[in-house]
């Protein structure tokens, strides 16, 4: 007798029940097949629903019982297999139709072609062949060889195919592309991603890009992927670029950052940079905030500097008034107040030797924050007073004594400083001469708008004019 011809459908199909399906089921059927090759010359007898629409695709108990009844032979329990959730786009029925219209009768292929390794015994059945089912078609290429683009074209998406489990997802195979160096890169995948491959959805969704991505809101491919719990269960790891692992990287990062602060809000979010940088610099507010839908983003050890050795708390003095700016990077003032601060006579000096001779031009430039520690208004009146450093009235010399035309300039010194001026004098101090009802000098520089400081901040102007603002 010869073997029922059933045709296979025209186009790439691989029936597999997953994405690397074929690693997941047992080799053979539960059903042992190869025992009944003597019984069964056509593969119909049972499987009638392959080719007729409406008919089980598996037997039925009642039919097995013809043989296995007790007498002819041992009586069995058999029951037809659950539902199997596959995420393909083929089904055996469609299969029969379309290549019935698209085949010529004699070039079918029977079941065997897709169920039967090459050259094995009749009924030595397998769930399904890829490879075979690949060459059928004239891809000559591994399954997990062929080209990405071809995924979606046998594949649903992952989140259609709502029945696969979990457990399944994650023993999906990487595709070869998955291995090349290049790919983790964004010129590797995500290039891929923003063309619109729709083989990226069949194994992935939105989750899955959100193990890695902090900027995943604003990502164009990964907003365009439905969001599905199922895709975490394919773990993505963040690693670090090539170029984080020159050593000269910690000391010029800063540059890169601010030369490209897209390309850092990659794998960064605010909370990356003040793990170290605990005064957070103005370029840590063009990345993201940590929260939902973003990634966790690089975790950063906190680590001390190779030259923070033993001793450095003794020795940092020097480096601190030399370059603050680097000791700035990581460290907040609070903690220099900790120590220097709560007893500055005991616990060391915390300006330089000399300071006191030179403070003055260090103040006036604000080389460094003197309210931090001082109240200016009681720490620095109290010394000049002792010193005789003070002025006798409103505009005589004292204080100022060491420019005697002071008086002339002091303009320009208030609208560069005018907190130092603050730490003695208050607003009547000015209006003394700068008011209409007494010496009548406008208060007001060169070039200065009436109208935009009006605009901005009206409260401003009535300090002097009142209610009454011109």
């Amino acid at each position: 007798m010869s073997l029922p011809r059933i045709p296979f459908a025209f186009g790439l199909v691989i029936l597999l029940g997953a994405f690397g399906g074929a690693a997941l089921h047992r080799d053979r059927d539960v059903f042992d097949h190869e025992k009944h090759h003597k019984v069964f010359p056509e593969c119909v007898t049972c499987h009638q629903g392959i080719v007729q629409e409406g008919q089980p695709v598996y037997p039925s108990a009642e039919s097995c019982a013809s043989c296995h009844d007790g007498t002819v032979e041992k009586k069995v329990d058999w029951s037809a297999p659950p539902a199997h959730p596959s995420n393909l786009r083929y089904t055996h029925a469609k299969h029969v139709r379309d290549s019935g219209k698209k085949l010529p009768a004699d070039s079918a292929v029977v079941c065997s072609d897709c169920h039967t390794p090459t050259g094995a015994p009749w009924l030595t059945v397998r769930r399904t062949i890829p490879t075979q089912c690949l060459t059928c078609h004239g891809v000559k290429v591994a399954h997990f060889s062929a080209p990405d683009t071809a995924c979606g074209k046998c594949h649903f998406p992952l989140v259609e195919a709502k029945e696969l489990p979990e457990a399944r997802v994650a023993k999906f195979e990487k595709p070869a592309s998955h291995d090349d160096a290049g790919f983790p890169s964004s010129k590797g995948h995500g290039e891929q991603a923003k063309q619109g491959n729709q083989s990226c959805m069949v194994c992935h969704a939105r989750d899955f890009c959100t193990q890695c991505h902090v900027n995943a809101p604003e990502v164009k491919a990964i907003q365009a992927l439905a969001p599905d719990p199922r895709s975490l269960a394919i773990k993505a790891e963040l690693k670090a670029p090539a170029s984080h692992e020159d050593s000269r990287f910690i000391s010029q990062h800063g540059g890169k950052a601010k030369k490209d602060p897209a390309r850092c809000a990659f794998c960064h979010t605010q909370q990356s940079c003040i793990a170290c940088h605990r005064t957070r610099p103005t370029i840590v507010l063009a990345l993201p905030d940590s929260g939902p839908g973003r990634a966790i983003g690089a975790r950063i050890e906190r680590k001390k500097p190779g030259y923070h050795t033993v001793g450095w708390a003794d020795q940092h003095g020097p480096r601190a008034s030399s370059s603050p700016g680097t000791c700035n990077a990581c460290h907040a003032r609070v903690e220099c107040l900790d120590c220097h601060r709560p007893n500055p006579g005991g616990s060391g000096n915390y300006h330089p030797a000399g300071f006191l001779t030179r403070h003055p031009s260090a103040a006036y430039n604000r080389q460094t924050d003197c309210a931090t520690c001082h109240n200016q208004a009681a720490f620095c009146t109290t010394c000049h007073q002792q010193a005789g450093l003070r002025s006798a009235g409103r505009l005589l010399q004292g204080y100022h004594d060491a420019n005697g035309a002071f008086l002339l300039s002091h303009g320009t010194a208030a609208r560069q400083n005018i907190e130092s001026c603050i730490a003695c004098h208050s607003e009547r101090d000015c209006l003394f001469c700068h008011s209409a009802q007494t010496r009548r000098f406008n208060p007001h520089g060169p070039g200065f708008d009436a109208e935009r400081l009006k605009r901005r901040n009206p409260q401003t102007c009535a300090a002097c004019h009142g209610r009454d603002i011109p």
